[in-house]
């Protein structure tokens, strides 16, 4: 069981540079080569809440993200990285532009590993206003 919570902590901690990476710069295409082709992902509002299925569909979520957030989105504190044999959750702080606001939040994203790939992602995000 370690050598496979390594090999997840591994391709989830590879996968989460590329992912933060994107949305820095929106050059998403690192991190859709590391999603399995039965990818899934979950996200909590908007367009795209609930479940959505499939690599076109992540592509399209990610074109709205770089839409939504240009220039991007800075990364500005990992706080923690939780993982077992199968999942890996990072939470995070970020802050940018979003739509021409100023945008900061407090985010936890979970990525599910099958073999050397990401096979699902949830997002979580919210803040009180006071704890950013």
């Amino acid at each position: 069981m370690l050598q496979d919570s390594e090999n997840t902590l591994k391709v989830a901690q590879q996968a989460f540079e590329h992912f933060t990476h994107g949305l820095a710069t929106g050059e998403w295409q690192e991190f859709l080569d590391i999603l399995t082709e039965d990818f899934t992902f979950w996200f909590p509002m908007g367009k795209f809440h609930g479940l959505n299925e499939g690599k076109e569909r992540a592509k399209e979520f990610f074109q709205y993200v770089n839409a939504s957030f240009s220039p991007g989105i800075k990364l500005t504190s990992l706080d923690r990285v939780t993982s077992n044999e199968t999942t890996v959750v990072f939470e995070f702080r970020d802050e940018g532009l979003l739509l021409g606001q100023l945008y900061k939040n407090r985010v936890a994203v979970s990525f599910d590993v099958r073999g050397d790939k990401i096979c699902a992602y949830r997002e979580y995000f919210g803040s009180d206003g006071k704890s950013y």
